[in-house]
């Protein structure tokens, strides 16, 4: 039950052409799979972003990790925080967000391999699961029919084609919904002039009168904007998500909205709870155990914005099968979800690294996986091919904006520009 040694492994893998705010995606995304190995061959399983501060701070955290009890979670979160905070440069600050992030994918590792040694699964070990299939929504973005040719790479299509106006958002719509079974859309906003995502949204409306919809603009607007978009969208939208920066512009925003407010860019800490509820700022909060700091901590998030009336979403961003085990795992665990998640996976779900057959959808949502800790087995020749992609593409980074001003180089992308 002693941790042996800590694989970690950047890996990249192919994404389309998805706007947003920002920018637009990058042929490849970032990953890291954790493997934590225990003193009987145990193998835990956990998955983050694989840029290279978070890469460093798993590189930094490893070697005091060696030894530890893998069911000494509160134990590793405090080694995990001090070896980060005595290697912050002097005169620098703390990162209690970097902190948090590298020890969500640790704990993840450690309960997948606590539920194989028990032979429970996560969700029991979370308290046990409340519903045996968690709800997802189609998540939509405008999007470009291939990367474009650069520096002498061809154009790169993908299977979804474009989705540049409303009729686009409805074709790939309809496409997902048809493949997945998915009972709520969401639309990734902010990529064209507000009246534009509106008629995309009366389109999705029209087309699918019985799906709740909601709608990201990622901090694209002004307040003016969000109020005059929320009246408009009045009866149409289940939440609105970020539509301006910061807390206090979400609060001017809840003054007047008919529809609730929800967020994963204004709250992202602890300490940002407070503001926003004295505010009434936030009326739905998307959680995630990446950054959060793992699965238990998004169980007591959601318990603490029931207490304050507050309801309960949880975000996504590009990600392979082990973090959406994750994900369902904590979901199912979770009472207090109040909407379908969030996921990113059908746009990359032709790289993933677990084997296939246990995670599927039906009917919008992806049963809980029955095997004991995550359910989840990598493959190895997968995870392999990844790497080297890894490693051939050279970058560290992810750069929405950098890589869309290769094609536009007038691209804004300061929020709160409509």
């Amino acid at each position: 039950m002693l941790i042996r040694d800590v694989r970690i492994t950047p890996v990249a893998f192919r994404d389309p052409p998805l706007l947003n705010a920002i920018g637009v995606h990058e042929p490849l995304v970032l990953r890291c799979i954790v493997r934590l190995v225990l003193d009987d061959g145990v193998v835990g399983l956990g998955e983050c972003a694989g840029q290279r501060p978070q890469l460093d701070r798993l590189a930094a955290v490893r070697p005091h990790l060696i030894g530890m009890s893998v069911f000494d979670t509160n134990g590793i979160e405090r080694t995990i925080g001090t070896v980060l905070r005595a290697g912050t440069p002097p005169g620098g600050t703390p990162d209690p967000m970097g902190a948090r992030n590298a020890f969500s994918v640790i704990e993840t590792a450690c309960m997948d391999a606590q539920g194989r040694l028990t032979g429970r699964s996560v969700s029991e070990l979370l308290g046990g699961a409340v519903r045996a299939t968690v709800p997802f929504s189609a998540y939509l973005f405008y999007k470009w029919a291939e990367h474009p040719p650069l520096d002498g790479r061809p154009a790169i299509p993908d299977e979804w084609g474009a989705a540049l106006d409303p009729a686009g958002v409805v074709d790939q719509a309809k496409a997902m919904i048809e493949e997945y079974g998915f009972r709520s859309i969401k639309l990734k906003g902010g990529v064209f002039p507000p009246d534009e995502e509106i008629a995309a949204v009366r389109a999705l409306r029209a087309a699918f009168p019985d799906h709740p919809l909601r709608i990201d603009p990622n901090c694209a607007w002004t307040v003016e904007t969000a109020r005059r978009v929320a009246a408009e969208l009045d009866g149409v939208l289940e939440y609105l998500e970020d539509p301006v920066p910061g807390i206090a512009g979400m609060a001017r925003v809840a003054a007047t909205a008919p529809m609730p407010l929800a967020t994963n860019m204004c709250v992202v800490a602890p300490e940002h709870l407070p503001p926003a509820i004295a505010q009434d700022a936030v009326q739905v909060l998307l959680t995630d155990h990446h950054y959060w700091g793992g699965l238990r901590r998004t169980g007591e998030l959601a318990r603490l914005c029931a207490t304050f009336g507050i309801g309960v979403s949880m975000h996504s961003n590009s990600h392979l099968g082990v973090s959406l085990a994750a994900m369902t795992h904590v979901a199912a665990a979770t009472p207090e979800l109040t909407y379908a998640c969030d996921t990113h996976y059908p746009w990359n779900r032709r790289d993933d690294v677990v084997r296939p057959g246990v995670l599927r959808f039906a009917d919008g949502g992806v049963p809980v996986p029955e095997g004991p800790g995550l359910g989840v087995e990598l493959d190895d020749e997968v995870l392999d091919r990844l790497h080297r992609a890894y490693l051939a593409a050279r970058r560290e980074a992810r750069d929405d904006t950098g890589y869309m001003r290769r094609f536009d180089p007038a691209f804004d992308p300061s929020p709160a520009r409509w």
